[in-house]
């Protein structure tokens, strides 16, 4: 089988990076050979520009350009080479998060994300994007209780509110690309659902 690129998205909070590894143990134990990133960063540059783009206030079309440079050198070091080599690379956040925060949550146009898109990575869409939903209520009060707060994780409640609408109208627009998972009930049970419904997902692929 060739290799398959899955993202993970959500609000802060809503649970990913315990999903994820979930899902890289099931696929590993069907045999598949995996490759685990993450946006921004996934490369020694992309990790830098990730210290930046967290910690330092500065415009959103700042903001959104270091993200995409990130994920140029993303695209060309890990990502293509991977999905080359016939692995499945599981990156949590991809383009869809610059459209949920940057546009839905900063209010930079779509339209301008969509160019850098169409320059960066224009033949290159996931296989499949797993949308963990939650309520930014819920994901606030997890954020309270975990490691110290980044620049995104200290932004309000209506700020993820913007942010959760906007990956929702992303996923009610392409439903055959986005599973959409309730992240607002227990890790486990959460996980059960995934697992299930990616299973079935899958099996379309063999």
């Amino acid at each position: 089988m060739s290799g398959r690129f899955i993202t993970f998205e959500g609000i802060d909070g809503a649970g990913k990076s315990t999903q994820i590894a979930a899902v890289a143990e099931w696929l590993r134990t069907r045999g598949r050979a995996l490759v685990l990133s993450r946006e921004p960063g996934g490369t020694p540059l992309g990790e830098r520009l990730r210290e930046l783009i967290l910690s330092q206030p500065m415009s959103s079309p700042t903001e959104t350009l270091l993200v995409f440079a990130a994920r140029c050198e993303h695209l060309a070091q890990v990502i293509k080479p991977a999905l080359a080599r016939g692995d499945w690379v599981l990156c949590d956040r991809f383009t869809d998060a610059t459209y949920a925060y940057q546009s839905g949550g900063r209010g930079l146009s779509t339209r301008a994300i969509a160019s850098l898109e169409e320059w960066v990575h224009p033949d290159l869409r996931p296989d499949l994007t797993v949308l963990f939903d939650v309520a930014p209520e819920v994901a606030a009060a997890r954020l309270a209780t975990a490691r110290a707060a980044d620049k995104f994780e200290t932004e309000s409640v209506a700020f993820f509110e913007r942010v959760r609408n906007s990956y929702l109208a992303r996923a009610a627009a392409d439903p055959g690309r986005f599973l959409v998972v309730d992240a607002g009930r227990d890790p486990d049970a959460v996980r059960r659902v995934l697992l299930d419904r990616l299973a079935e997902r899958v099996a379309t692929w063999s």
